[in-house]
């Protein structure tokens, strides 16, 4: 079984190229198979009163930061990829040759704006496309707009953190992903074993991950890279075992 091990950056990289390139670097040397950012548009999701708008705004990732980080990730030999949320961004995700794409919890509500053509933008890449479903939508609906290859979905529940006992395992190990917002590594861990059990060929493990001197509003809820590192060692023992 191969385990795609991604680490979630969400807003840990604060707007700051540099803070990218130093968790990206990390990130590698943790063993991650990718760095995961997140393409949305700050007056999308949020009114400029809202209290906290510079911060939000700063972590907004532009397309020519984007570029930037891509070729970081690039030179660090770590693929690159984004949660996109408004089909430009798949785009330009496209002009710099991305090869893998994720869709966000909250897209697949078809609640925000152009919820239905990001989908469909990230359906005919032809692409990998993982995507979660920790706040629900219609599955059916989403499938409809892909041909080939079929998205892979994630289990997840959108709760930071959330509490492992809240977990439903009978339902997590119907899915092929697995993103995970507990804290610790246990959960990602115990559901590649049963993955294991299950005789699933490739797996997508999803953690948000943080540099320790992180500030962003994701920090609370993310693994610095020395427990990447450990959680990177746990899965690929579960690899390489035989069951």
């Amino acid at each position: 079984m191969k385990i795609f091990l991604v680490a979630e950056i969400g807003s840990n990289w604060e707007g700051s190229v540099s803070k990218a390139e130093k968790i990206i670097k990390e990130c590698k040397k943790s063993g991650a198979n990718a760095v995961k950012f997140q393409m949305w548009k700050a007056v999308h999701l949020y009114k400029k009163s809202h209290p906290n708008w510079n911060e939000i705004k700063r972590s907004e990732l532009t397309f020519e930061k984007a570029k930037k980080i891509k070729n970081i990730a690039d030179k660090n030999k770590i693929e690159f990829f984004c949660s996109t949320c408004y089909p430009e961004a798949v785009t330009f995700l496209e002009s710099i040759n991305v090869k893998t794409y994720k869709i966000a919890s909250r897209t697949c509500l078809f609640t925000d704006p152009f919820s239905f053509e990001t989908i469909n933008q990230n359906a005919i890449t032809g692409k990998p496309v993982f995507i979660s479903m920790g706040m629900g939508g219609n599955k059916r609906k989403i499938l409809g707009l892909f041909s080939k290859p079929k998205p892979i979905f994630c289990y997840c529940i959108s709760e930071y953190p959330l509490q492992f006992k809240k977990i439903n395992w009978s339902e997590a190990i119907k899915f092929d992903g697995f993103s995970d917002h507990t804290e610790g590594i246990i959960a990602p861990v115990l559901f590649s074993i049963l993955k294991k059990q299950k005789k699933s060929k490739s797996i997508y493990i999803e953690k948000h991950v943080k540099l320790k001197t992180s500030k962003g509003p994701d920090a609370s809820t993310s693994i610095d890279t020395e427990k990447l590192n450990e959680l990177n060692i746990n899965l690929r023992l579960v690899e390489k075992s035989k069951f």
